[in-house]
């Protein structure tokens, strides 16, 4: 029996050059798939940007995140979304987060290309309901819905572990120690992806790809006994 949750490395560096060794790296470790976070470059330049992931040819999703959700794009919000599209041809995914203009997230999704619509919040936890409607807006505009909350206790956890029960095509993640363990329980759930960690951590609790593998193989060993 094997978990249908693929494991994806995000890759946070300020050049092309690091970005490719460090894939390179991730690809080694057992990645599934990488999440290029654009965000992270210095001095973006598509052509570039482009001939990366040409480069490193492998199952990818192209990430430029904002900075009110842990993004560090310094350029305007139409220059992250031009980059984007510009990578939807190239990329099995492309995440866009749903404060987004609904028109710039029509846009990437009628590439063609897969959409993760995404939410984060590095405070706190909000109620199911209010995570709930989150799910239903993002799974509205784009093909697979994402959340990260930080959580205060582990009510919070379960919450996020309840989120994933109820919902199909849905990353849900609670971050911090206290909800690592939930992005080990995402393939217990068929949640689509689960992210762990390689050189690069891009948000707190995120478990190393080594141990992630480990504990996925384990837990389903145990199930085959």
């Amino acid at each position: 029996m094997y978990s249908q949750t693929k494991i994806a490395i995000p890759i946070f560096q300020e050049n092309c050059k690091d970005v490719i060794a460090v894939a390179e790296d991730c690809i080694e470790k057992g990645a599934d798939i990488l999440e290029f976070r654009i965000d992270a470059l210095k001095n973006p330049d598509i052509s570039e940007i482009k001939d990366t992931i040409n480069e490193i040819n492998f199952p990818m999703i192209a990430t430029n995140r904002i900075d009110s959700e842990g993004g560090s794009f310094k350029g305007s919000e139409e220059e992250r979304i031009d980059i984007l599209y510009e990578c939807c041809n190239l990329v099995d995914y492309v995440d866009i987060e749903l404060q987004s203009k609904d028109e710039y997230i029509n846009r990437i999704h009628d590439t063609g290309v897969k959409t993760i619509v995404s939410y984060h919040d590095f405070e706190k936890t909000p109620d199911l309901n209010e995570i709930m409607y989150i799910v239903e807006k993002e799974h509205e505009l784009g093909d697979i819905a994402k959340v990260a909350f930080m959580p205060q206790d582990l009510e919070d956890t379960l919450t996020i572990l309840a989120v994933l029960s109820h919902c199909e095509d849905t990353i849900a993640i609670s971050m911090g120690d206290l909800g690592s363990y939930t992005r080990v329980m995402a393939s217990k759930f068929d949640s689509p992806i689960t992210f762990a960690a390689g050189t690069d951590v891009t948000a707190p609790g995120q478990i190393d790809i080594e141990t992630m593998k480990a504990l996925l193989n384990m837990d389903l060993n145990i199930m085959d006994e």
